[in-house]
């Protein structure tokens, strides 16, 4: 549930924040964070990597954080336009294991908004075909704008 976060909670994403603004992940910038549970981040493109396919674009994501977070991870998806890419959806949804709980998601209340973050300019970086992801627009339509921490993700493909 979002909207009415817990003293932990709040306590959590402060501290997030103060770490944040000291340093901030390499290309990510915060755009806003006001209400505090709800931020969105800046994401350069990575330059280098294998293929350099999204040098020089900039994308936006927005992270909001459930009321029990970090005991549940936080509800991130790119703002349009997302990158095209093999696990990133249209609508912004992305397919990507530590952004979810659950018996296959890989959330850990160790992780922060900044290694998420990480991770996502990793998956970019790493990423040699510039491709949506299959059954992209059947998904798109089928979930439209509900949170993707309400769809039942498989997690088979670690190549891209």
């Amino acid at each position: 549930m979002y909207g009415n976060p817990t003293t932990v909670a709040m306590r959590r994403i402060q501290g997030e924040l103060r770490d944040w603004l000291k340093a901030a992940p390499e290309g990510c910038a915060l755009e806003s964070y006001e209400p505090l549970t709800n931020w969105v981040v800046i994401m350069q493109g990575p330059e280098g990597g294998l293929a350099r396919l999204y040098e020089g674009e900039v994308f936006r994501l927005q992270v909001r954080f459930p009321d029990r977070y970090p005991l549940e991870a936080p509800e991130v998806i790119f703002l349009p336009e997302s990158p095209i890419h093999p696990h990133i959806y249209t609508n912004g949804h992305i397919c990507l294991d530590i952004l979810y709980d659950g018996v296959n998601g890989g959330w850990s209340p160790a992780l922060t908004v900044n290694k998420i973050c990480l991770s996502l300019r990793s998956m970019l970086a790493s990423n040699t075909d510039k491709t949506r992801p299959v059954g992209d627009q059947a998904y798109c339509r089928r979930v439209g704008e509900r949170s993707p921490k309400l769809t039942r993700w498989a997690f088979d493909d670690d190549t891209v």
